[in-house]
């Protein structure tokens, strides 16, 4: 049985698409015979036309995904999208850095690892940006300051 022209009422009435519309196929005889809008509604009303829930996205697979990823995993190589820079500004890994390094030789100043001289010699050069980082600061002072 032919309900095209019924389902297009039903939808217009019901302000939804098509597909959502649900006839009873029980009373599809009855509503075939319905040819106007208050034919519809009255189907409606009697709750033999009825709408079918809209279909959500599930987030339980993406809440997976997003737990594995903050312990570290799915960020390898081949998830990046962004350039380097993108995903941690260079000015941001610069700040990182330097505040490192300047911890570091006021470490090694308080313990008195190194003088105030080579204090503010050292801390020129980092700002100069010829340290990676602590450990590199660290192994220069040994090779070339302690020596």
């Amino acid at each position: 049985m032919m309900l095209k022209t019924q389902k297009r009422l039903a939808a217009e009435i019901l302000k939804v698409g098509i597909n959502r519309v649900k006839i009873d196929p029980e009373a599809i005889e009855d509503v075939s015979k319905a040819i106007t809008k208050d034919d519809i509604r009255y189907y409606i009303r009697k709750g033999v036309i009825t709408v079918e829930p809209k279909k959500g996205i599930s987030r339980h697979r993406a809440r997976e995904r997003e737990k594995k990823r903050r312990k570290g995993r799915r960020r390898g190589h081949g998830s990046r999208k962004g350039k380097k820079t993108a995903r941690e500004k260079r000015k941001d890994a610069w700040i990182k850095k330097i505040r490192a390094l300047r911890d570091e030789l006021k470490k090694m100043l308080t313990s008195g690892e190194i003088d105030s001289k080579t204090y503010r010699l050292l801390y020129r050069r980092a700002k100069g940006n010829l340290f990676h980082s602590r450990r590199h600061l660290r192994e220069y002072v040994e090779k070339y300051i302690k020596s």
